[in-house]
């Protein structure tokens, strides 16, 4: 490979990792805001989010979740999904990326974490960029699997 296309390949790579740590960090605000369709967009027509006790399957799903009664009722309570930043492997148009994840909820004036979670990202490069195939969370709350996922991100995807 030639020293310039070297260069373009290293700029693609950053330019890559930039654009799905942008599309990680932009869930907590989205979801926060209730921007049920731009959350759902974040993710493939096929895609799967899969929270320990709910697996929502395709846009629809994810869209409706946003939409209940319940989420909207943290937002209007005050919540913030703060997720951390993720640690990215992309292998061609594929892409693994893990990272820590915090839901705090408001409670009797003050401010408390209501999950730690573990979050692994399977993204996938389309024609219009990037997009989550399958997100994964699991409450870090001493089980294996939840280090387990965190420790999977550094795979090749």
């Amino acid at each position: 490979m030639s020293g310039l296309a070297a260069l373009e390949a290293r700029i693609q790579l950053l330019e890559d990792e930039a654009a799905i740590s942008r599309l990680i960090a932009s869930y907590g605000p989205l979801v926060d805001s209730g921007a049920a369709a731009a959350v759902a967009a974040l993710w493939g027509a096929d895609g799967v989010y899969d929270v320990d006790e709910l697996v929502m399957h395709g846009r629809d799903e994810i869209l409706a979740m946003v939409e209940s009664a319940n989420h909207q009722g943290w937002i209007a309570s005050g919540c913030a999904h703060f997720i951390g930043p993720p640690v990215v492997t992309i292998a061609g148009d594929d892409a693994v990326a893990v990272c820590h994840s915090l839901m705090i909820v408001k409670q009797d004036k003050r401010f408390v974490v209501r999950r730690a979670t573990a979050n692994h990202w399977r993204l996938r490069r389309t024609a219009t960029g990037w997009q989550v195939a399958v997100r994964t969370n699991r409450v870090l709350d001493g089980r294996p699997e939840s280090p387990a996922l965190l420790g999977s991100g550094f795979d090749t995807p």
